[in-house]
């Protein structure tokens, strides 16, 4: 396993100039003895840059630093990365962002693309889903309290 990760660290290492930091290889499920590729990148990075699995192993990836103001909680149903919020922040930053990534001519979408993990409108479907069944959890517990 540890030659697999000196391969993605030999194919991918260009991204550290990019602040990705390679943790290392993490066990992310001790019962199934999986194992993950753990990455730290910071928010403003281009998400199509990395793989979703490399050589079967999954690529596991946090945010290192504090999220930008139009990512703020505002209260406990509220989802941190929702796509909503990533629209927001690319209308009120599209100029340093397109600087950012030294690419003037990117477009909105080509942006939330890079931001939202990789593939907005994929993300956008995982995030309306998620919210769903939070909320039809929600109602079968507020059920249980009224039948009691």
């Amino acid at each position: 396993m540890y030659d697999i990760y000196k391969r993605f660290e030999e194919r991918y290492g260009f991204l550290k100039k990019m602040g990705v930091k390679f943790e290392g290889i993490q066990m992310i499920d001790p019962i199934k003895k999986k194992h993950a590729i753990v990455l730290t990148r910071p928010f403003l990075f281009d998400c199509r840059l990395l793989p979703k699995r490399y050589e079967g192993i999954e690529i596991k990836v946090r945010i290192q630093g504090s999220l930008p103001e139009e990512f703020k909680s505002i209260g406990q149903n509220d989802y941190i990365f929702a796509p909503e919020k990533f629209e927001k922040f690319v209308e009120n930053n599209i100029h340093n962002i397109r600087n950012h990534f030294g690419k003037p001519e990117m477009t909105k979408e080509e942006i939330l693309d890079a931001l939202a993990f990789g593939n907005f409108e994929d993300h956008k479907r995982n995030v309306l889903s998620l919210m769903r069944e939070k909320q039809r959890q929600a109602r079968l517990a507020a059920k249980k309290v009224t039948n009691r």
